[in-house]
């Protein structure tokens, strides 16, 4: 559904079993001296404890609560709360995130009213980490930044967005998280998104991102079938010839070395049966030929990585 004008911001939250996080974010909620928006919560629990807390809560501000007929997992729950939004903006909110200070959605209101060119817009954030009792502010460097700019696809090496707590953009009904993904599930928005549209960054830090073992990225780290599958289908996905970006060439030498890759088949054995893009033959070939031992040395990993790189290239100059 797309915007209907009812409300400036819709606040998109697809719910799972985390009451007390939901909690959380909904008092930061409550505390935002911006008004204009409404709460919606897709609800993929199993229980009804989800349920009880928008009860709760519905006094408070304009929230509309929806329990799915059936799980729908990550990241289809992101979307069906953003087919259900009416704002002429959509601000997705994982549930274990919240809201940094009171005047956070004020900042992204006067951001887009400062900047009407612009259709999505992120800001600066803090990883808080639940259970080791610290926190640390992350903003973007010039360097990144330049380099995103100039080509989205280097976000392959390097998510410097956060998640998409951290954004906002217009509700066109044009864009949504693919079905078939959960690691790169981010990369892979923020890829096709800023490919036609320029953001905006916002350099103060309004979300606060709840780090926990419950997030899909803590227990899908390190699982080829998972991590390298799905990088090698979002490479598909937006051509190899992305692959001609140093930055690029390096996150999937990293990937490969990380995961021990000297051979073709190991990719076939984790149930990829798409397309093997040549770089990631070359690059197989190459670290092949290197001992894990020189590998694992980060200097010396650079410079063999460059070397591959230069070597790649050269075939496709004398071609």
């Amino acid at each position: 559904m797309t915007a209907n004008s009812n409300v400036f911001i819709s606040i998109c939250i697809p719910a799972y079993n985390r009451g007390p996080f939901l909690i959380r974010l909904f008092e930061s909620i409550t505390k935002q001296t911006y008004k204009d928006f409404e709460v919606i919560v897709t609800d993929d629990s199993s229980g009804e404890e989800v349920t009880m807390i928008c009860a709760d809560y519905k006094s408070k501000f304009n929230l509309k609560y929806y329990k799915n007929n059936r799980a729908l997992g990550t990241p289809e729950n992101w979307n069906e709360a953003i087919r259900k939004a009416t704002g002429s903006w959509i601000k997705i909110m994982h549930d274990d995130d919240w809201f940094a200070t009171e005047s956070s959605l004020t900042e992204f209101h006067n951001a887009i009213i400062a900047n009407p060119e612009r259709k999505i817009f992120f800001s600066a954030y803090s990883n808080v980490h639940e259970h080791a009792n610290k926190s640390e502010t992350v903003y973007l460097n010039s360097f990144w930044w330049k380099a995103m700019c100039s080509n989205p696809v280097v976000l392959f090496a390097n998510n410097i967005i956060g998640p998409p707590s951290v954004t906002v953009y217009k509700n066109e009904g044009l864009a949504w998280y693919d079905p078939k993904v959960k690691w790169v599930v981010d990369m892979d928005f923020y890829i096709r998104y800023f490919s036609r549209e320029k953001p905006y960054y916002i350099k103060r830090p309004l979300i606060n991102v709840g780090i926990s073992k419950s997030q899909v990225t803590s227990y899908t780290f390190g699982i080829p079938e998972v991590q390298l599958k799905e990088s090698l289908y979002l490479l598909n996905k937006v051509g190899e010839k992305n692959s001609d970006n140093i930055i690029v060439f390096d996150a999937f030498w990293r990937l490969l070395r990380n995961f021990a890759i000297k051979d073709i088949k190991q990719i076939y054995a984790i149930d990829y049966n798409e397309n093997i893009p040549d770089i990631i033959r070359y690059i197989i070939a190459d670290q092949k030929k290197i001992s894990n031992k020189y590998l694992a040395i980060g200097l010396l990993s650079k410079i063999l990585m460059c070397v591959s790189f230069l070597k790649v290239q050269s075939k496709k100059w004398f071609k």
